[in-house]
């Protein structure tokens, strides 16, 4: 059914709020322009109004910290066919996109400004442009949203085409007007299905997932092996990933610029730094107080959004990080997990199999029900 969000003011008496309309979807635009945190707090916004060489403009374009574009349609006056056929339609342009054209683009977006000074100064991280452009997600904004729209979108979605849309509601308190924002999907699934895309399809996945841990100021990768966790934070598009691991998942970690340091099992699912405990001098501790080798964004803590989320983990084997395991062609990702799709995860797995021979060992069953 279509996305519908009421809501109400806290009180004895509720009362509803009478839902309005913007003046115009280009105000919607101009918002977004000034505040992209509208759209998500996790992109950068790189271009506006381009022309894609084939009779239309996009209407704007935001890169992920991983370098992959984020194609942003808003819905307008358009039928939904005919926005999600634009949608990929221009798709297929941005795909074709090269480093220098789109340092172009966001020279023409933020004039005497350096793509990769500011993608620096957003993520902490250098763009590669090995990264840039590997994938992209297709997002469509409107303000209201109908049952076709959301069949086409689900259909897509499920044959692993990166699509969401993001619908936006207004309401109407005296002469102020509300926003509220939804989500179709889920967009975690959106997020992993354009890195199941970003090297192409060709055979099913194959079972394996892959994990990049950032041994930085951050985390700790001797952490990591001593107290038995991954971590990912700072923003939900790095933790919210660690939510598509199981127990029993098999789980290869790559430091990026480094190489592939362990391997190990999941033995529980996703939890918040201030609840995640580890056992020290078997005693059980919150990881927060003896994982010292790191900040693990301590400071978010109390925020759901920005706080570190821990996986428990038995590494079955893991080697340091001065003989991380690096060849040619291997496979790498800033998503903190994903499952890749692609020939290049399956030869990189036969390769790390070689290197870390202990990789099928079964964990050792262990009690992680209080983290």
């Amino acid at each position: 059914m279509p996305i519908k969000t009421d809501v109400w003011t806290v009180g004895l008496v509720p009362n509803k709020l009478r839902q309005s309309r913007l003046a115009s979807e280009q105000l919607l635009e101009e918002m977004i322009i000034s505040s992209p945190s509208i759209l998500s707090e996790e992109w950068m916004l790189i271009g506006r109004q381009e022309s894609t060489g084939m009779g239309g403009r996009i209407d704007l374009l935001a890169i992920a910290p991983d370098g992959n574009l984020v194609l942003i349609e808003l819905k307008r006056d358009r039928t939904p066919r005919e926005v999600v056929a634009q949608a990929l339609d221009y798709a297929v342009w941005v795909e074709s996109l090269r480093e220098n054209e789109i340092a172009a683009i966001y020279q023409r977006f933020r004039p005497g400004s350096s793509l990769y000074a500011d993608f620096f100064a957003r993520f902490g991280r250098v763009l590669d442009d090995d990264d840039l452009n590997k994938s992209h997600q297709l997002i469509i904004v409107a303000t209201e949203l109908d049952a076709s729209s959301e069949r086409i979108v689900e259909y897509l979605s499920k044959r692993d085409i990166p699509i969401n849309v993001l619908c936006f509601q207004v309401f109407q308190v005296g002469d102020q007007q509300l926003l509220s924002r939804s989500w179709l999907l889920d967009p975690v699934q959106t997020q992993v299905n354009a890195v199941s895309t970003s090297e192409g399809h060709g055979e099913p996945w194959n079972g394996e997932f892959y994990c990049s841990f950032g041994d930085s100021v951050s985390r700790s990768w001797a952490d990591a092996v001593e107290f038995g966790f991954i971590s990912g934070g700072g923003g939900a598009w790095y933790s919210k990933t660690l939510q598509l691991l199981s127990p029993g998942d098999r789980i290869w970690v790559n430091i990026p610029q480094q190489g592939y340091v362990g391997v190990g099992r999941v033995l529980g699912t996703s939890t918040p730094a201030n609840e995640f405990t580890v056992m020290q001098g078997g005693e059980e501790r919150p990881v927060l107080e003896v994982a010292k080798r790191a900040t693990y964004h301590a400071e978010f803590a109390d925020d759901p959004e920005r706080c570190d989320y821990f996986v428990p983990v038995q590494w079955l084997q893991s080697v340091p990080l001065s003989q991380a395991v690096r060849e040619v062609g291997m496979f790498g990702n800033q998503n903190t997990i994903c499952r890749p799709t692609t020939p290049k995860w399956r030869w990189t797995i036969e390769r790390l199999k070689q290197r870390f021979p202990h990789y099928d060992e079964v964990a050792v069953a262990e009690d992680v029900s209080k983290r």
